[in-house]
């Protein structure tokens, strides 16, 4: 689905900015495609990000692994394999090759 994001972006960078704007050259060019992805990142809200800005989400999520996530007693690991049940010996005989 990633490659949908880029589409996405590809299509909006044509239509909205390369479609409507003239260079006079190549710096031209360079510092008014950097306005516009400073501006498509941080002042426009994403529908796929909850309607936020790209940098504010990035902000959201970098805060969000940085906190430890709260542990309850439902989420500790529990043992694979069960104790033996009263009674069973728990001792192995030793076996001799032969």
């Amino acid at each position: 689905m990633q490659n949908g994001f880029v589409e996405s972006f590809n299509g909006r960078m044509r239509d909205e900015f390369l479609n409507e704007t003239l260079f006079r050259n190549l710096v031209h060019a360079r510092d008014l495609i950097a306005a516009w992805v400073t501006d498509y990142n941080t002042a426009r809200p994403h529908s796929a990000l909850g309607y936020q800005t790209p940098a504010g989400f990035a902000l959201h999520l970098s805060t969000a692994i940085a906190r430890p996530a709260a542990r309850d007693e439902s989420s500790a690991r529990r043992a694979i394999a069960q104790t033996a049940p009263t009674g069973v010996k728990d001792q192995w005989a030793p076996v001799v090759a032969g």
